[in-house]
């Protein structure tokens, strides 16, 4: 079994995404994804209302990063570095076993394979790298979107 240890950044990437670490100056877009009230409507979180959210979510995003207790990527369009969503692992359990998975993306990018993109990205670091036995992952039931990825037929 691998042990956690995220000190140094998982940077993943596709054909077309580049999977890295949140900076303070995605501030905005960190905004505007967690204040949009269509994303929002599946979460049981307070939106984004400020700057300040934004940039105190980026910090807390890197603290328990460094605390190995999550790991926490900004999806990007590779050949313009455009911000599409997020994707994170979390709730690691005791035995290094398994985690949780979750993700966020810019309604405008919806639909586009993106997500799937991402999320086959990570499911494979998760079994590949750090040999994980089990990912689980949730979603609301009207999440209709999510519903679909998460119980695709073919691997993601």
């Amino acid at each position: 079994m691998t042990m956690i240890d995220f000190a140094s950044f998982p940077i993943l990437t596709t054909e077309r995404l580049t999977l890295r670490q949140l900076t303070t100056d995605d501030h905005k877009d960190i905004l505007s994804l967690r204040s949009d009230p269509e994303i929002n409507k599946y979460l049981n979180r307070q939106p984004s209302k400020t700057t300040e959210d934004a940039k105190n979510f980026i910090q807390t995003v890197n603290e328990n990063i460094q605390k190995n207790n999550s790991v926490y990527w900004a999806i990007t369009l590779t050949n313009t570095k455009t911000f599409v969503g997020t994707i994170c692992l979390f709730n690691f359990s005791n035995n290094k076993a398994s985690c949780e998975i979750g993700y966020e993306l810019l309604t405008k990018f919806q639909r586009q394979g993106i997500m799937k993109e991402a999320a086959r990205t990570v499911i494979n670091y998760v079994f590949q790298t750090l040999k994980f036995t089990k990912i689980v992952a949730s979603t609301h039931k009207d999440n209709h979107h999510s519903i679909k990825l998460l119980t695709k037929k073919t691997p993601i």
